[in-house]
């Protein structure tokens, strides 16, 4: 099966959501940056290497969020870490069509994929909010 790996990166009380350019069925809809796991690469492993792609930033990795997300009518499973940056860099929308910082408030403000929505529900507790 293969393994999906997503970022909740947390900033403070904010977490970063990704809007998808493409393809054209998901572009408009908000994501956690990351991909697919490489052969050879742990959950980790390629979760550091996605956000360096994606966002040109260095990440730490912590627990996981949320529950195993089937995916690909079952083909697929999303696991969804907690991820902090690292030193002063900001990311940049390489592969994303827009960025924005996420309050536990607003966390229904953009239209998640639906993949993402368990995790989203997972969140508000890390961001510092009750439920």
């Amino acid at each position: 099966m293969k393994v999906i790996v997503g970022a909740a990166i947390i900033a403070g009380t904010r977490v970063l959501a990704c809007e998808r350019s493409s393809p054209p069925e998901a572009a408009g809809r908000w994501e956690f940056p990351g991909g697919k796991v490489e052969p050879g690469e742990t959950e980790v492993d390629a979760l550091v290497r996605e956000c360096a792609e994606e966002l040109a930033v260095p990440v730490t990795i912590g627990d996981r969020v949320g529950p195993d997300v089937p995916m690909a009518r079952g083909r697929a499973v999303l696991r969804v870490y907690a991820a902090r940056l690292v030193g002063a860099a900001r990311p940049r929308p390489l592969e994303h069509a827009a960025l924005r910082w996420l309050a536990a408030h607003e966390l229904n403000s953009v239209p998640w994929l639906p993949a993402d929505q368990p995790i989203v529900a997972a969140l508000p507790p890390l961001l510092g909010a009750a439920g």
